[in-house]
């Protein structure tokens, strides 16, 4: 046990250091300066059974404050739940920017739902506009009324091909506010923010609920077609984009919020653990040593300060406690960023724990032919998609 807490706590020295400096939440969009001419813009939105949340997120979009022209096309997935016939009468009794709703029949074989819902999109876009860039955002997502404005100034004034936010997810409930900050915190430790917005770096992501991209860079990078199979969409897409020579930017959101609601642990568990073993690219042997790394790094400081407490082992007790205050300490920010207690940082390795039981039971599902569901389709590994 001592070797393990030391090693941890070597660990926390090095994320608290060298891993981008994850932790800090300070990473807002850039130098914004208003362009003389205002570009025009094609927002798409790929919808599937969101008659739940569409009252609130379309009206946003239908509502935003730009200079120049946009137009909003709406792409019904095959919806049971009335949703286009929503996204029509919210735009009647709401007004503002111009709404085009479509379906794109099935899926063809080796694309998912969203992408070739958003393919759609792309589609009626270039026959109704000459947009010069692609708002691409989820259903679920609204923005308050200057978000396009601001996102289309941080792309002209930084040369920037895509500009993402990660938007503020909904915290309201026990479970969303234990689980839903540790899930952006474990992202960016994954993706540190300043890693993906350096110019030649090799590290890209992006948040799929909120991306500007530039329509030339998307005709570079062949997007969608590019990555039809993709289940993680956001982050393939950020590495085409910047594969192919585009600059690229994700950072935190603060006029972009998600609001759809996972009051319930069962809710949240199916978000994460659909596409948690395609992060691990289907690898058993990335599997086994992303369990061993999260019990090592979240799980052995807690386990050596009980361990040291009862057997008087000051070493594995002072390691222990040390690499735990130094976890909770990176977790603070983001829970100021959630605006919730701080009591729940040290909590963090019980939510460790759960994200390693999602991360499992992903693999459980593959392998049982259920990896990868949504909203009820099933998405085979890109290898074995036709």
């Amino acid at each position: 046990m001592t070797w393990i807490s030391v090693g941890s706590l070597a660990a926390w020295v090095w994320l608290l250091l060298g891993q981008g400096f994850f932790w800090r939440t300070d990473v807002r969009l850039p130098r914004r300066t208003p362009p003389d001419a205002w570009p025009s813009v094609a927002i798409v939105v790929p919808a599937r059974d969101e008659a739940e949340v569409l009252p609130v997120s379309l009206p946003s979009l239908l509502a935003q404050d730009y200079p120049g022209r946009a137009e909003v096309f709406l792409v019904d997935d095959g919806s049971t739940d009335g949703t286009g016939a929503l996204a029509r009468s919210l735009a009647e009794e709401h007004g503002g920017l111009p709404l085009t709703v479509d379906s794109p029949g099935e899926p063809r074989p080796g694309w998912t739902g969203k992408l070739w819902a958003v393919r759609h999109g792309m589609a009626l876009a270039r026959a109704r506009t000459d947009s010069e860039y692609l708002l691409l955002t989820d259903a679920d997502i609204a923005h308050a009324p200057g978000s396009l404005r601001e996102l289309v100034a941080a792309a002209r004034s930084n040369g920037l091909d895509l500009v993402s936010q990660m938007a503020r997810l909904r915290v309201a409930t026990g479970w969303e506010r234990l689980i839903v900050p540790a899930f952006v915190y474990f992202f960016s430790q994954l993706y540190p923010f300043r890693w993906v917005n350096r110019p030649g770096g090799w590290t890209a992501a992006a948040a799929g609920g909120c991306v500007l991209l530039r329509r030339e860079a998307a005709e570079r990078a062949r997007i969608p077609d590019a990555i039809r199979h993709a289940v993680i969409d956001d982050v393939t897409l950020a590495r085409a984009v910047k594969r192919t020579g585009g600059r690229i930017w994700l950072g935190l959101a603060e006029q972009v919020d998600s609001v759809r609601p996972y009051p319930r642990l069962g809710q949240l568990w199916r978000m994460v653990s659909r596409s948690a073993y395609a992060q691990l690219l289907y690898q058993p042997l990335l599997l086994v040593a992303t369990v061993a790394g999260l019990a090592a790094v979240y799980l052995a400081p807690p386990v050596a300060v009980v361990t040291g407490a009862l057997t008087g082992s000051a070493l594995p007790l002072a390691a222990g406690a040390a690499a735990w205050a130094v976890m909770t300490g990176t977790y603070f920010p983001m829970l100021r960023y959630y605006r919730q207690p701080l009591w729940l940082a040290p909590l963090l390795p019980f939510t460790a724990v759960l994200y390693l039981l999602m991360t499992v039971d992903s693999a459980v599902q593959h392998y049982r032919g259920r990896g990868a569901a949504w909203k009820g389709r099933t998405y085979a590994r890109p290898e074995a998609a036709p």
